[in-house]
């Protein structure tokens, strides 16, 4: 019989918190794009991470992001998902849900750890690294204004669309 494996080794724990500084990130993007957190500053930014591409809770996150995207738009902010997942994922996953704001690859998970969003989760019995599902809100000039941990979808994006509301 042999031994269970021991669990990945974690990352550095990083905690954010409201009036820190966001770690700032350039990840390639659905849709051949890259986004930059420096390039922009100046607009609100929801960054959400989400663990999988194509799976229902993210499916039903990404597809709300999407129908209140218009309401974001008019305040100045933009929406950006990211997961491990590969850009050519993300092109699927885009496609199939007819998503338009860009979902940033982060496969060695450097982002990912910046904002300290890879968890030890339990699946069936085994402890694996995975992507807490969470989202930061970023004002126009880079402070986390509000942050989001252990994400339930039903009613978060009209819960962080408030929040960009009040940042005016």
């Amino acid at each position: 019989m042999n031994p269970e494996p021991p669990p990945p080794a974690a990352p550095t724990p990083v905690t954010l918190a409201v009036g820190d500084p966001a770690p700032d990130f350039t990840l390639p993007t659905s849709g051949g794009g890259t986004v930059s957190l420096a390039d922009l500053k100046g607009r609100i930014v929801v960054l959400y991470f989400y663990p999988k591409d194509s799976t229902p809770g993210c499916t039903r996150e990404a597809i709300a992001f999407q129908g209140a995207l218009p309401e974001f738009e008019a305040l100045g902010a933009t929406v950006i998902g990211v997961s491990r997942d590969s850009v050519k994922s993300h092109d699927t996953f885009s496609a199939r849900q007819d998503l338009t704001f860009p979902l940033g690859s982060d496969p060695e998970s450097k982002v990912c750890d910046a904002y300290g969003v890879r968890v030890y989760k339990m699946l069936y019995g085994k402890v694996s690294l995975g992507i807490e599902r969470a989202t930061f809100l970023i004002d126009r000039e880079g402070v986390v204004r509000a942050l989001w941990r252990k994400v339930k979808v039903e009613g978060h994006v009209q819960k962080v669309l408030e929040a960009a509301r009040a940042l005016g």
